[in-house]
């Protein structure tokens, strides 16, 4: 069997953002193709940016998505939360919080926010199950562990 954890991410560094004090951080850069007619980011974007940072936050805990997915795995998005604080413009530096609310042994809820300049304009909570062949699976015990040790 595969090893889920223990792939190489050190190549690009902080680029799939960083923890820090058991909360991931990472930036996102508002572009044109994220905005709609009237310059504003659209809220539907703000999805794929809560997304990369849970993707970054286990794949900074080398957790890898492609093993993962060759053992017929995914991660699949069960129920989310989102309040809409503050709106985003283009080339606005964003930065998505990632971190733990709680875990059972197969669900994961995350607390995730969106900050600009320090202050939260969106904030989130999204419960996601390991998934295979349609059903719930039970987290391995190596990203239990992992959980656990940034918890700490």
């Amino acid at each position: 069997m595969n090893q889920i954890v223990d792939f190489d991410h050190g190549r690009w560094g902080s680029f799939d953002g960083e923890f820090e004090a058991g909360t991931h951080i990472r930036p996102v850069r508002i572009y044109f193709e994220d905005t709609d007619f009237s310059g504003v980011v659209y809220h539907a974007a703000y999805l794929k940016f809560l997304e990369r940072g849970r993707s970054d936050f286990m794949r900074c805990l080398r957790v890898s998505h492609a093993t993962l997915s060759d053992q017929g795995m995914a991660f699949g998005v069960a129920h989310m939360e989102i309040k809409f604080i503050a709106g985003a413009a283009i080339d606005d530096l964003l930065f998505v919080t990632t971190q733990i609310d709680h875990y059972t042994s197969a669900r994961v809820v995350f607390s995730q926010t969106v900050l600009r300049s320090g202050n939260p304009i969106l904030q989130a909570k999204v419960t996601i199950a390991l998934i295979k062949d349609g059903r719930p699976q039970r987290l391995p015990l190596e990203i239990r562990q992992l959980f656990d040790e940034i918890a700490t």
